[in-house]
Parts: C-alpha cells; sequence; structure tokens
C-alpha cells in the first residue's frame, strides 16, 4: 500500500488555501510538506494538525493506494 495526499491538494484548492499557507496555519514543518508532496507517510499527528485547521476528516485528505503506481 502507498499513501497518496491528492485530496488533500484538491481540498486547498477548493478552500482557496496555498500549501505554504497550511503549513503557517498547522505549524508543520517545510519537511514534512516536501514529503507529503511526494506521497510519503506522514506521522498521525501531522495528519490531525490538517484535519482540524482544514475542518475535515482523514478520508477527505488521504487515501491509500496499491504500489503499483
Amino acid at each position: 500500500m502507498a499513501v497518496n495526499y491528492n485530496k488533500l491538494w484538491r481540498l486547498l484548492t477548493d478552500k482557496n488555501m496555498k500549501k505554504i499557507e497550511m503549513q503557517y496555519k498547522t505549524g508543520i514543518s517545510g519537511n514534512i510538506l516536501a514529503r507529503m508532496g511526494k506521497n510519503e507517510y506522514v506521522s498521525m499527528q501531522t495528519v490531525e494538525k490538517i484535519c482540524r485547521e482544514l475542518n475535515c476528516t482523514i478520508d477527505e485528505m488521504m487515501e491509500f493506494t496499491d504500489d503499483k503506481a
């Protein structure tokens, strides 16, 4: 299984928010944002911060996909 954050990027677009703005509002580091941009795993603490700030659920911001992508 692999993780995919495309839902998060669409959600940010819908909210008219840039990735860097989300970074500052949630307090996540640039390294975490870069990891998410590469669809790499991040901590549940990071996921929680984003969900709280964007008022969304986990399944609204990320999904698991087959490794074959």
